[in-house]
């Protein structure tokens, strides 16, 4: 039998896959995660007392619109990034817009406000605990995804590794919204940004690790 007689008889044990597979998979390992980190959110820090007012305001959902963006994109190069054909992460680019929306923001807030302001609206109430918060809310939410990851074939193990952390961490701070009673946008993006970027670091290191197949 030759190489062409070996990979078509190959080929026809194949089973064929559902069109949305890779989605549907990569959603449940999201949801799963999401579900544990809800609850540690219940659990362990308390929704904010005053949600149902706080959702009737701008900040609220200037953090929602900032992290769920950021969360879409990530989830879709993370669905790039788990077939082995991985095509380039222009979803990554994409992730400028609201990262540069919500600098137009501060820069708006800050230019409102009096220099004795800007370093209170910076550091905000929480600022020593926001950044790893949101990076601990993220792990159950990655090791969904991780679990997602054992039946699918990235190839490029470092990159969807970093998306899937990516995707993690803008997810849990999004969900984080729910307890986090901080208004200003110079807050969000410095201490948000930073728990993101911690769970993006994490699937970076250790996606090579735990992504092979």
């Amino acid at each position: 039998m030759n190489t062409d007689q070996l990979i078509d008889r190959l080929s026809q044990s194949v089973p064929p896959v559902p069109r949305h597979a890779v989605r549907w998979r990569l959603l449940i390992g999201l949801l799963v995660g999401s579900i544990v980190t809800v609850a540690l959110i219940a659990s362990g820090l308390g929704f904010r007392p005053d949600l149902s007012l706080a959702m009737h305001g701008f900040s609220f959902w200037m953090k929602w619109a900032y992290t769920g963006s950021l969360s879409l994109c990530a989830i879709a190069a993370t669905v790039q990034l788990s077939r082995p054909d991985a095509r380039p992460m222009h979803w990554l680019w994409v992730m400028a817009v609201p990262v540069i929306g919500l600098a137009a923001i501060c820069g708006f807030e800050l230019a409102r406000a009096p220099v004795a302001q800007w370093l209170p609206m910076w550091l905000g109430h929480s600022w020593d605990v926001c950044s790893s918060i949101v990076f601990l809310l993220s792990l159950p939410i990655f090791g969904g995804l991780l679990w997602s990851f054992r039946r699918l074939a990235p190839t490029r193990l470092r990159a969807a590794g970093a998306t899937a952390g990516l995707t993690a961490g803008a997810w849990s701070a999004t969900l984080y919204c729910l307890h986090c009673p901080e208004v200003t946008a110079i807050f969000v993006l410095t201490w948000y940004t930073l728990g993101i970027a911690l769970a993006a670091l994490l699937g970076a290191l250790i996606g090579p690790r735990l992504l092979r197949w």
